[in-house]
C-alpha cells in the first residue's frame, strides 16, 4: 500500500485546509518544491498534489508551482486535482510530466466528459469522488450532490479510469481518523483501486487500512497530521508498503 502526501496549494504556498474550507487554513510552508523534497527524501513513491485555487476558481492557478515539482523530482509520480475542467488543462499536465490527472467536479457534472478523456488518455485518468454521508460533494465541497458515490464509482469504472481517490470530507483535515469502513465498502463495490484520503491522523489509520488492502485500496493520501508532526511519513511510509 501507498502511502502518498498531499501538498495543497494556495496563492503559489502549501497549506492545508479543515474540511475543504478556504477560510480556515495553515500555512506550512512559502516554498511547495522544498515540501516535496522532504517527502521525497523520506520515501514518498507518489505525491498527490492540489490547487486549491484552482478548484475553486474551475482553472488551474498554480502550474508554475506544479511544473516545478514535476521537474525537480522527475523520478517519482505526481497526481494532480483542483480545477481540472478541459482536455487542454489535461493535456498541458500531463505533457509537463504529470503522470496522473485527478477529475472531481467536471467527472460528476459531465460525466461523459470522463468518458472520452479515459479513452484519449488510457491510464492517465484518475477520478476523485469525494462525499459526506455516501453523497458525493461539488464545487471544492461547498455543494452536496444527490449522487451515491457507489454508484458514481461504478460508472467511471465502465468508463475506463485508472482508479478513484475516495475521500471523507466529514473527517478531512479534522485529525478524527479514517473512515475504514466506508472506503472499504467503495473497493469492494469495484475493480479498479481505491485511494484513501481525508483523516490519516496515525499509524493506527494505516494499520486499519492496511487490514483492508486486500479489498482493493491501493494506497492512502496523508496530510496535516504529517505536517503538523502526530504522523512521521518515513515510519508511516515503511508500515503502509508491508500491506
Amino acid at each position: 500500500m501507498l502511502l502518498i502526501p498531499a501538498i495543497d496549494l494556495k496563492d503559489g504556498k502549501c497549506v492545508r485546509l479543515r474540511q475543504g474550507r478556504m477560510d480556515d487554513n495553515t500555512i506550512f510552508s512559502d516554498d511547495p518544491v522544498a515540501v516535496a523534497g522532504r517527502w521525497v527524501s523520506a520515501g514518498a513513491k507518489r505525491l498527490h498534489l492540489v490547487d486549491l485555487d484552482g478548484a475553486f476558481a474551475g482553472k488551474p492557478r498554480n502550474a508554475d508551482v506544479i511544473h516545478a515539482i514535476v521537474e525537480a523530482y522527475p523520478n517519482v509520480p505526481v497526481q494532480i486535482g483542483g480545477g481540472i475542467r478541459d482536455e487542454e488543462t489535461i493535456e498541458a499536465y500531463l505533457n509537463a510530466g504529470v503522470e496522473y490527472v485527478i477529475i472531481g467536479t467536471k467527472a460528476v457534472n459531465e460525466p461523459h466528459f470522463v468518458r472520452d478523456i479515459a479513452l484519449e488518455y488510457p491510464r492517465r485518468i484518475i477520478v476523485g469522488l469525494d462525499a459526506k454521508d455516501g453523497k458525493v460533494a461539488i464545487d471544492g465541497w461547498s455543494k452536496l450532490s444527490k449522487h451515491d458515490v457507489i454508484d458514481l464509482a461504478q460508472h467511471f469504472e465502465a468508463d475506463g479510469v485508472e482508479a478513484i481517490i475516495y475521500t471523507d470530507i466529514s473527517r478531512d483535515g479534522m485529525m478524527q481518523g479514517v473512515n475504514v469502513e466506508a472506503t472499504a465498502r467503495l473497493a469492494r463495490a469495484i475493480k479498479i483501486p481505491v485511494i484513501a484520503s481525508g483523516g490519516i491522523t496515525s499509524l493506527d489509520d494505516i494499520r486499519a487500512l492496511g487490514a483492508v488492502a486486500g479489498d482493493g485500496i491501493m494506497g492512502a493520501i496523508t496530510g496535516r497530521a504529517i505536517y503538523e508532526g502526530t504522523l512521521d511519513f518515513a515510519e508511516a511510509e515503511k508500515l503502509a508498503e508491508s500491506f
